[in-house]
């Protein structure tokens, strides 16, 4: 068989990660203190592999970009019942209880309950209190939704 078609020549290849989504023009870079940190650990596990193929190099170039200009937005310091950037924030509408943190670009993952400020759900979240309701739409439809809690707990993993 041709090594061509065996699994031994990745082996030792690195993971691929996938590329950032562009922040929107003139928006700026809001990162949570968790954000921050796991760009600071993936740039500084790029650059422990010693590797410097064009990939490589490029992906280390984004990642310097990002955390340069990112903007660390600390949670309030009073508790507050407002949405704001980094507020875990619990909804219910016809589909049920679902909870939302709103995050910067660089680290939403929806699957997770991690959604980008620019997003469509976030935008309609943000400024917004406990009690409110709003209409998200969307392309499976609308869907009216009551906030019924909102916190700024340490976002782990």
């Amino acid at each position: 068989m041709s090594k061509a078609f065996t699994s031994e020549e990745t082996a030792d290849a690195p993971p691929i990660v996938a590329p950032r989504a562009p922040l929107p023009g003139g928006v700026p870079n809001y990162v949570t203190a968790r954000g921050l940190a796991r760009l600071r650990d993936e740039l500084m596990a790029l650059r422990t592999l010693g590797l410097e193929p064009a990939a490589f190099a490029q992906r280390r170039a984004e990642l310097e970009e990002r955390i340069a200009s990112a903007e660390l937005v600390a949670p309030p310091a009073a508790p507050t019942d407002v949405v704001r950037f980094g507020a875990l924030v619990t909804v219910r509408g016809e589909k049920g209880e679902r909870r939302h943190r709103i995050v910067g670009v660089d680290e939403a993952d929806p699957a997770h309950g991690r959604i980008a400020f620019v997003s469509p759900l976030a935008r309609a979240l943000l400024g917004r209190a406990v009690g409110d309701t709003i209409l998200l739409r969307a392309p499976r439809g609308d869907e009216e939704l009551e906030i019924t809690a909102v916190g700024y707990d340490a976002d782990t993993d």
